[in-house]
């Protein structure tokens, strides 16, 4: 009978405007994969690379980590900063004590509220309304 394997990992759920991020951490050598792509096939501006990774050298762990993110949602720079949300937030679940107040001053574990507004009825969006006229 074989052996099951038990990988171990850190689980993290990212969020930014429209985008949604799950990103597993698994110990290792600090390869970012992100819908299958490397980082670099997938985020072409090295400002998105540079946010991506700012959690793990926030805590000085970007060697010991590979980060394995699945995006949905949003655009790119959105997917970005979500996927940063998710892995402050699986660095917490790995361990607590050691990274949650550098993550949490660096502001990386609050969650970016601002979302596209609704559109309302009567307007052609959310506030852009047709020209108004006297007559």
């Amino acid at each position: 009978m074989a052996k099951k394997s038990t990988k171990v990992y850190y689980y993290g759920t990212g969020r930014r405007k429209d985008a949604v991020a799950r990103v597993r951490l698994v110990p290792g050598t600090g390869k970012i994969t992100i819908n299958e792509k490397d980082i670099d096939e997938y985020f072409g501006l090295d400002t998105l690379k540079l946010i991506v990774r700012q959690p793990l050298e926030a805590t000085e762990t970007a060697g010991k980590f590979d980060v394995i993110a699945n995006a949905q949602g949003g655009g790119i720079s959105g997917q970005a900063g979500a996927i940063r949300h998710g892995i402050a937030r699986a660095l917490v679940t790995a361990d607590e004590e050691a990274y949650k107040a550098t993550l949490k001053a660096a502001g990386f574990l609050t969650r970016d509220a601002r979302m596209k507004e609704r559109k309302k009825p009567g307007l052609k969006k959310a506030r852009k309304a047709s020209q108004f006229s006297k007559r």
